[in-house]
């Protein structure tokens, strides 16, 4: 296909990246650590590890893994923990051995864990102690017999690891009570790792680095099958487009407050910083503003990947304007869509354009990245090196510039398939190794990309599509509203009309203020019908508003509504 896109390219950007640079992401890893072994790779609640540490401990791990846990080469271990140092340690290790990692939510409830380790097929387990009675309600039904916990602190040093385990367990309570006999800890496979040989398995670009869990564009969770190809591909689009900037060759400063554990962060921050020698700043709970806002004045930051709802909040959170900002060379939102009120004023705090990038986790997950030095226009941004956008109808059939349809993408980091599922990956491959990705949107004559939104979120008004992010993006610019949400209600005239669930910033304002303020923005049919305030909206393990739990509380709410009546 004509990919006119490449026009338009940053100049320092290649069109092509080679995925076959490197055989797999053990060689990636290797080659960071001879090149920048004396530079902090990860710090995390003031203790920081070095790329030579982190080689150490990973070989260690891996070593440990293969000798006395007896995991052979494509075993599946899953890693359960929040941004801590042993995180990156269990993950390198991991891939270093040949085994493939299930990344897995600490935040998962029994169900959820039950179903992902059962489909997996894991065998091992690394589990931060906060969520080991979770797996203790579970293991019995899995085929899990190697169960390594470890406490947040563990890695921190005497005697901050200790301080911080104590409270933890016996302060905040945050620990409950479990047993998982034969459970070993992580700092005593550390231990015993260090005394054995990690064995070389050959392991081949085609092999299963990642099962990676994601509802995808259809049904039930499932895992995204991602190779040490798809992986390499997408780690070398993203430094790739890192060639925009003039990065500090010494340590460039990364601030890591996704989890590592979602495929964002893992490619953005953990695996393609390994090529250029980054600092990762772990952030363990990001939700805790105040305490996040802190961490930030300790670093001057060169890099940073997050959220709109994580701008946002950080936006509204006081001492932000006392950070040093003037490192920052590079700010990227991508998970969900970002807001213009939220762009332009992070670009007024920092100094920073903050750029919007779009993938999934099929895609491991980049496919799409603004350029350097453009404002926010709504817009994706530009297909990464080696990656093809067309926009599709129904039928599959290539629209041309400006027509609305399926954002379809093709390239090396697009996933070898769903794991045992060949039903689901049949709904969203089809011929030639494109992705149906079940977002709509269009592209411009420029090659940009625009999302409208997502296929099952879009609202039918009397016939008339109206897309969520619109509506979301103008309520936001109100200056009342702190969050937005806007989903679909049953109405009996429309059949649906639009609906918002705000959070307020200051509560004088009314449900009526808010519709007349959309009402000079959008267009009759668009402009909400009904407002519902709640004090937060819930989200994703990275911060991406969950409509679809808000259209489930609104109509069992409704329906509830409709039972009084007859009754």
């Amino acid at each position: 296909m004509d990919r006119y896109w490449l026009k338009h390219y940053p100049t320092n950007v290649p069109h092509e990246i080679n995925p076959q640079a490197f055989d797999s992401l053990r060689e990636v890893m290797e080659d960071g650590f001879a090149r920048h072994g004396h530079k902090p790779a990860y710090t995390n609640m003031g203790r920081t590890l070095s790329f030579r540490q982190l080689d150490t401990q990973s070989r260690a791990f891996g070593a440990w893994l293969q000798r006395e846990a007896g995991l052979r080469k494509g075993d599946r271990i899953a890693l359960m923990m929040p941004n801590i140092l042993q995180y990156p340690i269990a993950l390198l290790g991991a891939l270093r051995a040949g085994l493939t990692v299930v990344n897995t939510n600490p935040l998962y409830t029994a169900r959820e864990l039950e179903h992902q380790l059962k489909d997996s097929g894991a065998r091992a387990i690394v589990v931060f102690e906060n969520a080991a009675h979770v797996l203790d309600e579970v293991i019995s039904e899995t085929a899990i017999d190697t169960v390594i916990v470890t406490g947040v602190g563990d890695l921190l040093g005497f005697p901050k690891a200790a301080l911080v385990n104590f409270v933890l367990r016996h302060v905040r309570g945050a620990v409950k009570p479990w047993q998982l006999p034969g459970a070993i800890r992580f700092t005593d496979c550390l231990e015993q790792g260090k005394w054995v040989d990690l064995v070389r398995e050959p392991i081949l670009s085609q092999d299963i680095a990642f099962l990676q869990y994601t509802g995808g564009t259809t049904g039930v969770s499932k895992g995204a099958i991602l190779t040490h190809r798809n992986m390499i591909a997408n780690l070398l689009q993203v430094h790739s487009w890192l060639l925009q900037y003039e990065i500090p060759e010494n340590s460039p400063v990364v601030l890591c407050a996704l989890p590592l554990y979602h495929i964002y962060a893992l490619t953005s921050c953990c695996l393609s910083w390994l090529l250029e020698g980054g600092h990762n700043i772990l952030i363990t709970n990001p939700r805790d503003m105040p305490t996040f806002v802190k961490e930030l004045k300790r670093y001057r930051m060169n890099v940073m990947y997050g959220v709109n709802t994580l701008y946002n909040g950080l936006l509204h959170t006081p001492g932000i304007e006392q950070v040093d900002w003037s490192g920052l060379l590079s700010c990227n939102a991508g998970g969900m869509a970002l807001q213009g009120a939220v762009a332009e004023k992070w670009h007024a705090l920092t100094g920073c354009l903050l750029g919007q990038g779009w993938g999934l986790t099929e895609t491991s997950p980049v496919a799409t990245v603004m350029p350097k030095n453009m404002a926010f226009n709504g817009s994706i941004g530009l297909p990464v090196p080696s990656t093809e956008i067309s926009i599709r109808d129904e039928e599959g059939n290539a629209l041309p510039a400006g027509g609305h349809g399926e954002i379809c993408v093709r390239g090396p980091q697009v996933m070898a398939g769903y794991w045992n599922r060949p039903d689901e990956t049949a709904k969203v491959m089809f011929a030639g190794g494109w992705l149906r990705t079940g977002d709509i949107g269009r592209m411009d004559e420029r090659g940009f990309t625009y999302i409208e939104d997502r296929k099952k979120d879009m609202i039918l008004v009397s016939g008339f599509n109206v897309y969520p992010n619109e509506v979301e993006g103008v309520v936001a610019r109100h200056p009342g509203v702190l969050e937005v949400a806007a989903v679909a209600q049953s109405d009996e005239h429309s059949g649906e009309v639009v609906a918002l669930f705000v959070v307020l910033k200051d509560p004088t304002i009314t449900a009526a203020a808010i519709i007349t303020f959309a009402r000079s923005e959008l267009t009759g049919y668009k402009v909400p019908r009904h407002v519902y305030f709640r004090r937060e909206l819930p989200k994703t393990n990275v911060g991406k508003i969950l409509r679809r739990s808000l259209r489930d509380e609104l109509r069992d709410e409704l329906r509830r509504a409709e039972l009084r009546a007859e009754g």
